[in-house]
């Protein structure tokens, strides 16, 4: 059988704009569909508060821009060599059984009239639902993939090796060893001989092409102490001001955000490192959503914001510092803040330790936009789950948070870590392993 070598036809669904608003500069040299009620529905969506109303706009005048250049009925040519067109119906003769008066249908009827008009259509949604009813349909129904990665094979932050018993007695005794074997920039080593139960642990330093040794912290940070080996890198790259962007992973339980929390009151307090501890997450429901919340900005926050407060009260539990008791005194001493992610878009955040929790919630453009809002001195540490996403368009492979380990696992100032073990108690180990 022989190759079809037909120009393919790639339908865009509204959700591929709110995920990345260029995305069809990523379908090069091909044909690129909007139906007109993707356009319908980013209107709708335009005025929507938060990133999908922003995504929105700024997808909306991308097409604007594009449709200046020419008759974008016809098809506009795109600078990737693709063409663009918005089509503005669908052949209504067409036998199936979906309701005609919902847009999502009619964007999937317009991707079937193309595919009998004998075009090689691929229908590109971030909906699950969607790509199984345009699946069923006849149609080659794909998922946006051009910011995904592969799960299964990601950077881990660090692997295991085999030393002698004199290259243990070396690393005891020196601060790094020479080390042959090529390792990512802030990678760990866990080091296990025949002579000791404990293993011994290194950190890459590509300059020297060595081991940095790593011995285990003497007392606690914040009262915090580390639990296990995965925790010791941890903290190891979290209290590093040379290491300015720092991704921690795990299941729950394995202590994630109480390590970055420790560390970032730490570098503040303790060690004057920062000007302040700056801790957000993204503000999304688990469940039902309850609506709007009545309130000032801060009562509002301080239902989404719970968990990060619980981890400060359990660090003030364990760690007494003078004048600040409370959580309300170190809020006060406005050397911390908390802040929703929604708030941070456009500023501008000097000297600060910033700290995301549950990123794998936000999309790689989102990540992309904190990221970039980090001033001079100012050091991010972002903490998730890949595996538990509550948005509805993101995946394990596909989250901000997984794509930014494998964008940035070969830069000098990046450190990661993937925490295995849950440390909060048995019962939270067995529903992370078992449910």
């Amino acid at each position: 059988m022989k190759n079809d070598t037909r120009i393919k036809t790639f339908v865009i669904d509204t959700n591929v704009f709110i995920h990345k608003p260029d995305a069809i500069l990523s379908f090069k040299d091909n044909e690129v569909v909007v139906p007109l009620w993707v356009l319908e529905e980013l209107d709708n969506l335009k005025t929507s508060s938060g990133e999908r109303g922003r995504n929105a706009r700024h997808a909306i005048r991308f097409l604007d821009q594009l449709a200046k250049q020419g008759d974008i009925h016809q098809g506009v040519k795109m600078d990737n060599g693709s063409t663009l067109k918005v089509l503005l119906d669908y052949d209504h003769d067409i036998q199936v059984d979906l309701i005609t008066d919902k847009p999502d249908n009619k964007i999937l009827l317009t991707a079937l009239t193309l595919q009998r008009r004998g075009r090689r259509v691929f229908f590109v949604s971030k909906d699950i639902n969607a790509r199984v009813k345009a699946t069923a349909l006849g149609l080659k129904a794909v998922d946006y993939e051009k910011q995904k990665v592969n799960i299964a094979q990601l950077y881990q932050g660090f692997r295991t090796g085999d030393i002698s018993l004199d290259t243990y007695e070396d690393l005891q005794s020196e601060e790094r060893i020479p080390w042959n074997e090529e390792l990512h920039p802030n990678e760990f080593v866990i080091l296990h001989d025949k002579e000791h139960e404990t293993p011994s642990l290194g950190r890459y330093q590509p300059e020297s092409k060595a081991l940095k040794t790593i011995f285990p912290i003497p007392g606690s940070i914040s009262g915090v102490r580390p639990l296990n080996i995965q925790q010791d890198m941890a903290f190891e790259l979290l209290l590093d001001e040379s290491v300015s962007l720092v991704t921690l992973m795990g299941k729950a339980g394995t202590g994630k955000t109480l390590l970055a929390i420790a560390a970032g009151l730490k570098k503040v307090f303790d060690d004057s490192a920062y000007k302040r501890v700056l801790i957000s997450r993204p503000v999304m429901p688990l469940g039902k959503d309850i609506g709007y919340l009545p309130g000032a900005k801060e009562e509002k926050l301080s239902h989404w914001m719970q968990p990060l407060f619980d981890n400060m009260e359990y660090i003030l539990s364990v760690h007494k510092r003078p004048n600040l008791r409370t959580l309300d005194s170190i809020i006060g001493s406005n050397q911390v803040e908390i802040e929703a992610i929604t708030y941070i878009r456009g500023r501008s955040l000097p000297n600060l330790y910033i700290i995301i929790d549950e990123a794998q919630n936000l999309s790689p453009h989102e990540i992309k936009t904190i990221v970039s809002r980090a001033g001079e001195d100012t050091k991010v540490v972002l903490t998730g789950d890949p595996y538990q996403i509550d948005s509805p368009y993101l995946d394990s492979s596909s989250n901000g948070l997984s794509y930014l380990v494998e964008a940035f696992k070969g830069q000098k100032n990046f450190g990661h870590v993937v925490l295995e073990h849950s440390e909060r108690s048995l019962l939270a180990e067995q529903a992370a392993e078992l449910l």
